[in-house]
């Protein structure tokens, strides 16, 4: 039995109270629209599950990756945590057997013994410290320390047992440790490979990297010596198809099991195929449009606010999505601990969008320039956006690009101004989603909006030390009310996990954070 204190299980009950209201289906695959989830038969011992996806990691170093995307191609597969969230995100002992917090200060964590990594070094209390130092040390330069920032240090107290020694209280922990940024990396690949590392993870996980053929495919094998219960796979591959409809095509014609980043659009063709069908699940992510405040106009607030109430996004959840995912208030999803039902973003006025656009001194409008991927879903977002601002003047010249590339351009690069995006968030806590979109430093790189506000950047640092659930919840409030009211952002969706499945394939799911989970998938003739 492992021990919490009496505040997380209150964040437990609280966000299950959230999840159960909204009704989600976390951790399993529900019929949709009367398909018939086939039974697998001659299913095969092992094999290889294939799954196609729209782009390539660009890092597997858990201390450098900064997408869902390429998270997910080792979290709970490669690396894993220290605790880990169930099927219906309850926090679970992982590598560590049980945790207390001695003090406000003060949390200590018992491991497991009799656990080698994938090189064949012990995990040990050693190898938790050089995780952690490695993170937190400023030669790293990892883009993930802000997310670490509060704790002071890890100190080994024996070969089993750890302490994590904060700065200040920090809510969040156990939700940042069980996600990829809480990856435990074998200390021995550290000093080998250094930067790296990314060519070569090491964990403790059920599959060990076998090879990463760039812009081709990522290969894992089944790690022979996992601690916990086997894989029931030989192999899984990750391969690259950007090409939305040769992904859905792989899956049909049986070169592929499951295909991911799938367009509504394509539901219809999905449903109707004998060979496949459409997996969906609640998410935890949000979609929207994003300022570069830091770009005229966009810095005028009234500029920013005149493009808010010329979208309508009710009309692109119905014509884009044909109401898959639901119409968003927020930058929080309503199944994160954090989210308020009763923030608003401004209301559509078309009129009033004028007004503000001429009090701000365009009457006549301007050019921009908005960004965003090539997924065929958010490209039609992209250009019904466009549309709508047309409607006051605004000429905004669209540029798609390679998700990588989008990915570099708004949290690298910063050669942005509009921008439509999404945000899947990888703990259930709103921390995530406000530390790394909206405060100063941005979480390392996420601070896309190049916004800097010292109330907002308050509220979200008391969010993180508060340790009253209901008072996490006001300051959360609080701080969505000034990220709507200086209209940094138009929330669009609340989204849904989407991918197709070949109907030989039986145990597959989509966390709502986004991560694929395969340790139940068994492969059928």
């Amino acid at each position: 039995m492992y021990t919490q204190t009496s505040f997380h299980r209150l964040i437990g009950l609280l966000l299950a109270a959230i999840m159960a209201i909204a009704g989600c289906s976390f951790g399993q695959e529900p019929p949709h629209n009367n398909q018939i989830v086939p039974t697998p038969q001659n299913v095969v011992e092992g094999g290889t599950l294939i799954i196609a996806r729209m782009s390539d990691a660009a890092n597997l170093d858990p201390h450098f990756i900064l997408t869902i995307n390429e998270a997910s191609v080792v979290q709970g597969k490669v690396y894993e945590g220290l605790v880990k969230r169930d099927r219906n995100m309850n926090i679970q002992p992982q590598l560590a057997t049980s945790w207390k917090q001695i003090d406000d200060l003060t949390w200590e964590f018992t491991l497991r013994q009799g656990i080698v990594f994938h090189d064949g070094t012990p995990f040990h209390a050693q190898a938790v410290k050089k995780t952690f130092d490695r993170v937190l040390d400023p030669a790293v330069a990892s883009p993930r320390a802000a997310m670490f920032e509060k704790v002071k240090q890890v100190r080994v107290i024996d070969p089993y047992r750890v302490q994590f020694i904060l700065h200040k209280p920090f809510a969040p922990l156990l939700s940042i440790l069980a996600s990829h940024e809480g990856s435990i990396i074998s200390p021995t690949a550290i000093d080998k490979y250094g930067r790296e590392l990314s060519h070569h993870p090491v964990g403790t996980g059920p599959y060990q990297f076998q090879s990463w053929e760039p812009g081709s495919q990522i290969t894992l094998s089944k790690n022979q010596s996992y601690w916990g219960e086997a894989a029931t796979l030989d192999q899984v591959v990750f391969k690259v198809v950007p090409d939305d409809g040769a992904r859905i095509a792989m899956v049909e014609n049986g070169e592929a099991h499951i295909a991911e980043s799938i367009p509504v659009m394509e539901l219809d063709r999905i449903q109707a195929s004998n060979q496949m069908r459409v997996y969906r699940s609640d998410a935890l992510g949000t979609e929207f449009m994003g300022f570069n405040v830091s770009r005229p106009p966009l810095n005028d607030i009234r500029v920013r606010k005149a493009i808010s109430m010329a979208i309508e996004t009710g009309a692109i959840i119905k014509g884009v999505y044909n109401n898959v995912g639901t119409k968003a208030n927020s930058p929080i999803g309503p199944h994160v601990f954090g989210y308020s039902p009763t923030v608003k973003s401004y209301p559509y006025d078309i009129n009033q969008a004028r007004r503000l656009l001429a009090e701000a001194g365009y009457p006549d409008g301007f050019p921009i320039h908005m960004i965003t991927y090539n997924r065929r879903d958010r490209i039609l977002v992209a250009q019904v956006i466009r549309s709508q601002l047309k409607g006051i003047g605004i000429d905004a010249e669209l540029k798609v690009v390679s998700y990588d590339e989008f990915v570099r351009t708004i949290e690298k690069t910063k050669d942005h101004e509009i921008f439509v995006s999404g945000w899947a968030n990888a703990t259930g806590d709103a921390d995530y989603n406000q530390y790394n979109l909206f405060h100063t430093s941005g979480g390392g790189a996420g601070n896309s909006f190049q916004y800097s506000n010292p109330e907002l950047d308050r509220l979200i640092e008391a969010g993180r030390i508060e340790t009253d659930p209901a008072k996490r919840l006001a300051i959360y409030t609080k701080a969505q009310e000034v990220e709507l009211q200086d209209a940094l952002v138009v929330p669009i969706r609340n989204l849904e996990n989407l991918a197709v499945i070949s109907n030989h394939i039986q145990g597959f799911s989509i966390s709502p954070a986004g991560y694929l989970n395969i340790d139940q998938v068994v492969i059928s003739r």
